[in-house]
């Protein structure tokens, strides 16, 4: 069986690059300062093309007919809409499985129909108002990337029913929605949004959420999400720890940057290895053995700074006392 070849940015310009033994799979062209392709070769064999990172304003039609193709990267160029067109004519690429545009100059989902098989599909940091046209994107989708955009609803994604990970970070969110469907998702990208309420649905299968630098004052809608392990809520305006003593999965609890003055229903999460609570108003460490009881031979990081309590007398001994296996209190780090 013939091996296949990689043909980087280096070996792109290199004569004896050509002298390869066996078909070439990936070329990848990174950081290339390419206007346009006319001067690349694009072997009918090729699995990967990876265009990061250079100036390209038009989508060379030969990339249309190369069949083979699975990963197919624009990412960091100057394709706007008029340019993203020429996709949904690529009939040849029907079985591709990721297509990423992101970091270009998009202000619409551009129609990728023509892919039946795929998988993931990037179009954050562009200018995107509307997720219209997420509903004729293939339901084989595991992986949607949409943040840094100006999008207002989460709208035209209920068929992705084997979605896995939805990024939708640095958007104009309000509301958490339409998202019931999503019985396979993991991983939940919202920060930086408008968000006022958590609307879960009950996914029971998510293990990340990320919902920072939002305008949540209630952690309350987190109960279900029985196999959560890491969970970002810093930069908000919640008052209060509840609705945590379901999730014995959690690993990483990141409540920095928010209002509480006490640390609450964490006692019985045995598996936390990772305490955000800095920048809050926690008056004391009296109790706090008590409050993170199931976790103090497990916790290895654990942050207080910015509290009122971090004025306690011997507050680094003291903590050291309570977890034996703490690596790092603040930013002081213990051999």
């Amino acid at each position: 069986m013939e091996e296949s070849q990689t043909i980087s940015t280096s070996d792109a310009d290199d004569p004896a690059a050509a002298e390869h033994e066996g078909p070439v799979a990936v070329l990848d062209l990174t950081s290339s300062q390419l206007h346009d392709l006319s001067s690349v070769e694009l072997p009918p064999t090729l699995t990967e093309l990876d265009l990061t990172a250079n100036r390209l304003t038009s989508l060379d039609p030969r990339i249309g007919q190369l069949s083979n193709l699975r990963k197919l990267s624009f990412r960091q160029n100057l394709i706007d809409d008029d340019a993203a067109v020429a996709i949904s004519g690529w009939e040849a690429l029907s079985g591709l499985e990721e297509l990423v545009l992101r970091d270009n100059k998009l202000t619409k989902i551009p129609d990728a129909s023509i892919f039946r098989r795929l998988l993931v599909f990037d179009v954050a940091f562009n200018e995107i108002p509307s997720l219209s046209g997420l509903s004729k994107v293939s339901s084989t989708l595991k992986e949607l990337y949409v943040s840094k955009n100006e999008v207002p609803k989460i709208e035209e994604i209920d068929h992705f029913a084997d979605l896995q990970i939805l990024e939708l970070g640095s958007n104009r969110l309000r509301v958490m929605e339409n998202l019931q469907n999503f019985v396979n998702l993991q991983e939940l990208w919202l920060g930086r949004n408008r968000i006022k309420a958590v609307s879960l649905c009950g996914l029971t299968c998510i293990k990340k959420i990320s919902l920072q630098s939002n305008r949540l004052t209630s952690m309350a809608g987190f109960e279900g999400c029985i196999a959560l392990e890491e969970l970002y809520l810093s930069h908000n305006g919640i008052e209060k720890m509840e609705g945590l003593s379901t999730l014995v999965n959690l690993r990483v609890l990141d409540l920095s940057s928010n209002k509480l003055k006490s640390i609450d229903d964490i006692q019985s999460l045995t598996r936390l290895e990772d305490l955000w609570l800095n920048d809050n108003q926690i008056e004391s460490l009296e109790g706090i053995a008590g409050a993170v009881a199931g976790s103090r031979e497990k916790l290895t990081t654990l942050y207080l700074e910015n509290n009122p309590c971090v004025k306690s007398p011997n507050y680094f001994t003291t903590l050291k006392q309570i977890f034996p296996n703490v690596e790092q209190i603040d930013s002081k780090i213990f051999a």
